[in-house]
């Protein structure tokens, strides 16, 4: 009996649930004919949480060819590069976390030519939490400015499929598969992986379904001069909270999408302000969304 039958067997029972190591795939579907373009996904380790005055220490990214269907086809080699930081020490929680030490770092540079080289023909730029990957990825690389961007952890309404969470290692262990995480490129790998799956609830593709969510522009609302007293309100409504350190209104704010809009206003203009008062909006693009340029 050879493993896939004895995995088979086990499973059968009902009493266990076998999870594979991820084995990284050059080759997702064979070619068809389909017209494809290419994407990339994109994981960075820094030594912190601020794209200001914290540092990138590790990129990696994962070009992959896909259709507009979600079908992922070839995924070509990884870029996978570290960098040594201006203070030439890697904090001790980024090496608990990350297995980067400063050893593996000293020396090591990453090359803006050969970033801006790959990265210049995608299409796309995917990585799980954009937010944060964007915002470090534009302070250091231009390229990525011009770069339409989404997100694998929130363009994907992973609680819809049955998920209770968004982190990439669960996300990964609840769809039968596990791998060593922490670095950059195998996470890029996981992710690559996930995003060639049916999600278990809609059975769409989980790249299609990302696909669909980003083309999709939205709109972010500001309940600039909000009472102070209904703030928990707002935070239990979804908004977040901007301190105005990043030149953005200093106010709670909320992304919505354009078909929500009339719905938001009216409810700010009812419920929050009780009058009629100009809102602040600002419409966000893919080529716009998870960057600091927006405000």
């Amino acid at each position: 009996m050879n493993d896939d039958d004895m995995i088979d067997a086990l499973e059968a029972t009902g009493d266990y649930r076998v999870l594979r190591h991820l084995q990284p795939k050059s080759r997702y579907n064979e070619p068809d004919g389909t017209e494809t373009k290419v994407a990339i996904f994109l994981d960075l380790e820094t030594t912190g949480l601020d794209p200001i005055k914290d540092e990138i220490i590790e990129i990696a990214m994962v070009p992959f060819e896909f259709s507009s269907d979600g079908r992922i086809f070839d995924v070509h080699p990884a870029y996978n590069e570290l960098q040594e930081p201006k203070s030439g020490v890697v904090p001790e929680e980024i090496t608990r976390i990350t297995g980067i030490t400063t050893e593996m770092v000293r020396g090591k540079t990453i090359d803006p030519a050969k970033v801006a080289e790959i990265a210049s023909p995608a299409a796309l730029i995917i990585a799980h939490n954009a937010s944060f990957d964007r915002k470090f990825a534009e302070n250091a690389f231009d390229v990525f400015s011009t770069k339409a961007w989404a997100c694998s952890m929130t363009q994907i309404s992973w609680k819809a499929e049955h998920f209770d969470g968004t982190k990439l290692e669960y996300l990964a262990m609840k769809s039968g598969f596990f791998y060593d995480g922490h670095r950059a490129a195998i996470d890029c790998h996981a992710a690559i992986e996930l995003l060639s799956r049916p999600l278990p609830a809609s059975g769409k593709l989980a790249l299609q379904t990302l696909l669909e969510e980003a083309r999709q522009p939205t709109c972010r609302v500001w309940a600039d001069g909000s009472p102070f007293d209904l703030k928990d309100t707002l935070k239990a409504r979804g908004y977040r909270w901007n301190d105005g350190t990043d030149g953005n209104p200093r106010s709670w704010y909320r992304d919505v999408g354009e078909g929500d809009l009339d719905e938001e206003l009216s409810y700010l203009r009812k419920e929050i302000f009780q009058r009629d008062v100009d809102i602040p909006i600002v419409k966000i693009s893919v080529f716009d969304r998870f960057s600091d340029r927006v405000c």
